[in-house]
């Protein structure tokens, strides 16, 4: 890509904060649910006070209302299930079906010629759909998007199968080994790869090669 300066997706969207906030309700959860003696009960409520406490940080931080109500009730659902269940693995049952929908999700939209990551990056640069029409950049975010679709699926196979063997430490332990860790290789790996798919001349992302716009040729 020809742009001296190149925003990183990482850059792009967003810093690890999220991530960060997103993994400590769990790690609250296992450590009430140990101290309690394996109380489902207290671990639920500690998951829940330090979710409310990270979503009210983040409005603090200048986030959009709507992401923090939104990180605020996966956990409270978490705790919920687990209270009904009454076993403590369960708490992260929301987290695996969330990962396991997120992974055919991104895969069904790059069969489908929408990947999702062009989707996200045209969002956040303003560009909403325009990046499909350059076919160079339609076949990149493709290519990248494939490196999301395996961030999911690693979390779906640790995940479950620290699940089905009833790991509740275990499960703490990876739901924060596997949130920002995982991500900040996912954002390398997709940015490399989108950086390798597009031709040496691109413009960029922010600057898509519209067919009939470069011949002068209007739509």
């Amino acid at each position: 890509m020809t742009e001296s300066r190149q925003e990183s997706l990482a850059e792009l969207l967003g810093g690890r904060g999220g991530a960060l906030d997103a993994s400590l309700p769990p790690v609250a959860f296992v450590l009430g649910w140990l101290v309690a003696g394996q109380s489902v009960v207290v671990g639920a409520w500690a998951a829940v006070l330090c979710g409310v406490l990270v979503g009210v940080v983040r409005l603090l931080r200048g986030e959009r209302p709507r992401a923090a109500v939104v990180s605020v009730a996966m956990v409270v659902i978490a705790a919920l299930v687990a209270l009904h269940t009454g076993r403590a693995e369960d708490f992260f049952l929301v987290q695996l079906l969330s990962n396991v929908a997120s992974a055919l999700m991104w895969a069904a939209s790059i069969v489908i010629r929408w990947p999702l990551l062009g989707v996200v990056v045209g969002v956040v640069i303003g560009q909403k759909t325009r990046w499909r029409k350059d076919p160079d950049l339609l076949r990149a975010y493709g290519v990248a998007s494939w490196a999301w679709v395996g961030q999911y699926v690693v979390r779906v196979l640790v995940f479950g199968a620290l699940y089905l063997a009833g790991q509740v430490v275990a499960l703490g332990v990876a739901r924060a080994a596997l949130t920002w860790p995982l991500q900040a290789l996912c954002l390398a790996v997709s940015w490399w790869l989108l950086r390798r798919s597009l031709p040496d001349d691109h413009p960029g992302l922010r600057h898509p090669r519209v067919p009939g716009e470069v011949a002068g040729v209007p739509e």
